[in-house]
């Protein structure tokens, strides 16, 4: 037991005067988050639309329906003449273009039906290559003339649809994004780390000294695991302040809960990494091969997105990473306040995970090089 604390106390002294190491652990999450939280906002509104309007009306309802227009969330409007407008709808920076003809008012002051054969008074220019933005698009200015249309006609609806939300906590991309940085944070910190180490370590003869003493594997890998869950920890109070005061992003969930699924990750990815680290003769194998484990698994994981936007053939392979558990149960606790029951299955599934890689990492764990 004293091998294991001093194993445990060295290691964090290893990591006090590891500058390189306090950079890319404590400040490049911090910095992601901060250049995520800035390039896409704080507030909860993921969509956004710029639409052209050139208005050849100049009517009272021209104005009210720009007006609508603009009102709709995510939406702004730009007001420049024709050729410009179509300019810009070809370049992207437009994307929808909008005309009121002249003749738009006088057709609503009259209340009655389009008269078939009649030329269009709105007219909307977009591009189709681009078919999610210009769906988008034509469905707000159709509500926008649909909503004036049935003013003008005084029209009262027979039925009426009651919209109740039942998200009872706002959920911004940020608050999105934050448990994904976590969860990004533990699987390189412990995963790419271990491996790069150790490998770097036996090769240098370190692990091959501490060979000559009675300590056992399991007991090192068990103080790299404590020194590392302690830092783990640090890092992930410090991000999560940063992101409180920065981005006000809250915590409903317990955080005793929410350290747990901490440890719970870098047990798993350290016992990962350990297995790599034995499985490579050399640092410069060790590096490319946890890289090859860890990239894939930024994008099936859930980190910058969720799991159930990606194709139905990589659900399988989702559902058995131990990755997306992990962002699972950051995220049910930060922004659910799930508990421990409802989160079963993710600590359930990152603790078995943790459990084979450690006794595998245990039995195939190499001193030597040879």
């Amino acid at each position: 037991m004293r091998a294991y604390w001093q194993l445990t106390w060295a290691q964090l002294l290893l990591f006090a005067r590891n500058k390189n190491m306090i950079i890319w652990s404590f400040f490049l999450p911090i910095f992601m988050m901060l250049a995520l939280g800035t390039f896409m906002g704080k507030g909860g509104n993921q969509f956004s639309m710029s639409v052209a309007i050139e208005d050849k009306d100049h009517s009272t309802y021209s104005k009210q329906l720009t007006t609508m227009i603009d009102e709709k969330a995510g939406v702004k409007v730009k007001r420049i003449p024709k050729q410009e407008a179509l300019k810009a709808v070809e370049k992207g920076d437009v994307s929808i273009f909008v005309r009121f003809d002249k003749g738009l008012g006088d057709r609503l002051e009259k209340g009655k039906a389009y008269p078939k054969g009649e030329k269009e008074s709105i007219r909307l220019y977009f591009d189709k290559s681009n078919p999610t933005v210009s769906q988008i698009g034509t469905t707000v200015i159709n509500q926008a003339v649909d909503q004036l249309n049935k003013k003008a006609i005084n029209y009262h609806p027979a039925v009426k649809v009651a919209e109740k939300d039942i998200q009872s906590r706002p959920l911004r991309t940020i608050d999105f994004l934050v448990p994904g940085i976590l969860s990004l944070m533990i699987m390189s910190n412990n995963l790419n780390g271990v491996a790069a180490t150790i490998a770097s370590w036996r090769e240098r003869g370190i692990l091959r000294r501490m060979q000559g003493t009675p300590l056992k594997s399991s007991t090192f890998i068990a103080g790299q695991i404590t020194a590392r869950v302690l830092l783990n920890s640090l890092q992930a109070v410090a991000v999560l302040l940063v992101a409180y005061f920065v981005y006000d992003v809250k915590i409903y969930g317990s955080w005793l809960l929410l350290l747990m699924i901490i440890l719970l990750g870098t047990l798993t990815f350290m016992s990962i990494g350990f297995i790599i680290a034995s499985l490579s003769r050399t640092p410069e194998t060790a590096g490319p091969i946890a890289g090859l484990i860890s990239f894939p698994m930024i994008f099936v994981g859930g980190i910058f997105f969720p799991v159930r936007d990606l194709p139905g053939l990589l659900q399988p392979v989702v559902k058995a990473i131990p990755i997306g558990y992990l962002t699972d149960g950051l995220r049910g606790v930060m922004n659910e306040g799930a508990t421990l029951t409802q989160l079963w299955l993710p600590t359930t599934v990152l603790t078995a995970w943790f459990a084979v890689a450690f006794a595998i990492a245990a039995m195939t764990f190499r001193w030597d090089v040879k």
